[in-house]
């Protein structure tokens, strides 16, 4: 990789590592002044919104080339996040008061900031063994919470004010189902396309803890 491709991407991950942390503290905050999960989005919405409408130049960093994680998998994640984010809770006055987007936010900023914070410190050759370890951990509890309790769950309970505001209809018109219908199809589907991401993380963990496993015990014998 080229020095300057190298620091582009220690400077991008390092910057959503920190918007990530900031979230974190804003979503923290909200709960330990107001003691209440109520006021997370009114806290850290429009911070995450950018976070995530951001994260899309690693859909574009696959497709050129600049790391090797392809497209369909980051494209699958970046859309799936921004369909339940941008496109139904940014919408919903009422689905941003919801306990479940807390759990969310809560889950998708510690598993971001482990995330980028690895990818900053391996862009920069210093990976300590543990960030890896931790890397490749967490998204084992994080990754179900955040979709489970969080994603899918929201959705569910969108439905009926989707039905009766008749989001998007001007958009669904063209097609022969509306917006409602659309929701519970990607509520089907859903399950199956977070087992082939979740099955995939758990692929690469198996490949990179071992190998940072065996690179510590080269470097124990030298």
């Amino acid at each position: 990789m080229s020095r300057p491709s190298n620091f582009y991407l220690i400077a991008y991950n390092s910057l959503q590592a920190l918007g990530w942390a900031v979230s974190l503290s804003r979503v923290l905050n909200s709960l330990v002044s107001t003691k209440s999960l109520n006021g997370a989005y009114t806290s850290a919405g429009d911070l995450i919104c950018f976070l995530q409408t951001l994260s899309f130049m690693e859909v574009l960093h696959g497709a050129i080339g600049l790391v090797p994680s392809g497209v369909l998998l980051p494209l699958m994640q970046w859309g799936g996040r921004s369909h339940f984010l941008l496109v139904i809770v940014r919408r919903l006055d009422e689905v941003q008061e919801l306990p479940s987007i807390f759990i969310t936010f809560f889950a998708w900023s510690i598993s971001d900031i482990i995330r980028y914070s690895h990818y900053a410190l391996n862009c920069a050759g210093f990976s300590p063994f543990w960030i890896t370890c931790l890397r490749y951990t967490a998204f084992i509890v994080l990754y179900p919470l955040g979709m489970a309790i969080g994603e899918m769950w929201i959705m569910y309970q969108a439905l009926p004010l989707i039905k009766e505001k008749n989001l998007y209809a001007d958009f669904f018109n063209r097609f022969p189902f509306n917006y409602y219908s659309f929701v519970m199809a990607v509520l089907v589907c859903y399950p199956f396309l977070w087992l082939k991401l979740y099955l995939h993380l758990f692929k690469q963990r198996r490949s990179k803890l071992g190998s940072a496993i065996l690179r510590r015990k080269i470097e124990g014998v030298a």
